[in-house]
């Protein structure tokens, strides 16, 4: 029988490490509702930083257009900011494998992806850790207004959905320059962000939201501005709230409705179904459901309550296989158990995190930071399992731990130090009589027991 020890660790956590201490189920939420031990000891970029480095990287580019060493220049800066790219990376999987605290470590995970932004622009290289560090991090154990309010109107988000080119149709700027509305960004808050599709909201819901939102966009490519010479002129109603209609219009009325669109019952309702869905299954048991959809609303939209209210539910504990790791989970809580020390992996070389983790996980089927669209990277099981994707896991069991390590563990105790009580006796009996070392932890790496969380 599997213990709720091990299942703390393993199923709302970053995995088990060798010797540590498991502590009690309950240190979960008391780590999470106290300081981000994590934020502090690995240190990533803020948004303005990098956004002063794309700045640079831009002028860099205009200035190697024309010369004869061009192309070499050009390859040489974009060699840099892609290794501040691949430094951020090192750093996230660092506080995965170091930390006490997984459960913070997975939210972070889950609410970067609900929030997901991706992007090609000289701005967004390297933008999305501070995105995530500035708008998700911090809300994690906190109310979803605030987060919502953080990621709506971050710049990542704002380049990400186009919203700068949005400008209301009748407003001053609209009508001397004959550009219009943009709804990306308010179809993307209704359907993904808030109360999710099929949830009774309309078009001219999407519309009246994406009019309201005209006139938020950045200045100097890296703070909020609102500008009443962009905002659509009157009121606009929102599922039947009226917002805006002052003159000048002002980000206070964009901010009440992000508030509001939090309190709503369909966002209860579908941020519970996430994130049951994200830990538990893929079909959660009603009663979870339905006690982490009453408590968001009793308490506002508490973020921590509703986790909560989750870890205590009988359901949440059931034994028996999870859901299946993503490849960045896959990876963190394989380095935390073959034991890699931390500081290795935040001052691993860009080739060394190319080989352990950034180009296995594109053959798993999850480009880091890379989802092909705003609904983030997909759910359901059988698309991180089918015959490519588990291959690459396969071929990384095998391959990668030998390189971390220059003697592995025996297979008879990492079995146990791994998996503890979760590991099935078939698994223990093929560590047992492996060839090698290397063939045997590549057993317990690769098998169904350490792929599900």
């Amino acid at each position: 029988m599997t213990s709720r020890a091990t299942l703390a660790q393993i199923r709302f956590g970053t995995g088990l490490r060798p010797g540590r201490r498991l502590p009690a189920p309950e240190a979960l939420m008391e780590r999470l509702t106290g300081p981000d031990l994590m934020a502090q000891t690995y240190r990533q970029e803020d948004f303005a930083t990098r956004a002063v480095a794309a700045q640079a990287f831009r002028s860099e580019l205009r200035a190697a257009r024309g010369l004869a060493d061009g192309a070499e220049r050009q390859a040489a800066v974009r060699a840099v900011m892609r290794d501040a790219k691949f430094r951020q990376l090192a750093i996230s999987l660092a506080r995965g494998v170091a930390s006490e605290d997984g459960l913070r470590e997975r939210l972070t995970w889950f609410w970067a992806d609900h929030f997901t932004t991706a992007g090609q622009r000289a701005v967004m290289q390297g933008s999305i850790t501070a995105y995530v560090e500035e708008a998700i991090r911090p809300h994690v154990a906190g109310r979803f207004g605030d987060m919502l309010e953080a990621a709506i109107l971050h710049p990542v988000m704002i380049l990400y959905l186009d919203q700068e080119g949005s400008i209301g149709p009748n407003s001053r700027n609209g009508l001397a320059s004959g550009r219009g509305l943009n709804e990306n960004l308010a179809r993307e808050l209704l359907e993904l962000h808030t109360l999710g599709v099929n949830s009774g909201y309309i078009q001219r819901d999407v519309r009246q939201m994406a009019e309201l939102m005209t006139g938020v966009g950045l200045e100097r490519g890296r703070e909020i501005v609102f500008r009443p010479g962009n905002a659509e002129p009157g009121p606009e109603e929102v599922l039947g709230v009226t917002y805006g209609g002052a003159d000048p219009a002002s980000l206070t009325e964009v901010r009440a409705a992000l508030q509001d669109l939090a309190l709503r019952p369909e966002t209860a309702r579908h941020l519970s179904r996430k994130l049951a869905d994200y830990f538990l299954s893929d079909a959660p048991d009603p009663g979870v459901l339905e006690a982490m959809t009453a408590t968001y609303l009793q308490s506002g939209g508490d973020l921590a309550a509703v986790m909560q209210a989750m870890l205590a539910q009988g359901a949440a504990w059931a034994p028996g296989p999870g859901r299946v790791k993503r490849p960045f989970h896959f990876v963190v809580s394989a380095l935390r158990a073959l034991g890699v020390v931390p500081d290795r992996i935040a001052q691993a070389s860009r080739p060394d995190i190319n080989q352990w983790a950034y180009l296995p996980m594109v053959a798993m089927g999850q480009r880091w930071q890379g989802a092909a669209g705003p609904d983030g990277f997909f759910d359901d099981d059988p698309e991180w399992i089918h015959p490519q994707a588990l291959a690459a896991r396969v071929g990384w069991a095998m391959a990668v731990p030998s390189r971390l390590r220059r003697r592995l563990p025996d297979p008879r105790e990492f079995v146990s130090a791994c998996l503890g009580d979760m590991a099935g006796e078939t698994l223990q009996w093929a560590a047992a009589r492996a060839e090698t070392r290397a063939e045997g932890v590549g057993i317990i790496l690769a098998s169904p027991e350490f792929m599900r969380s």
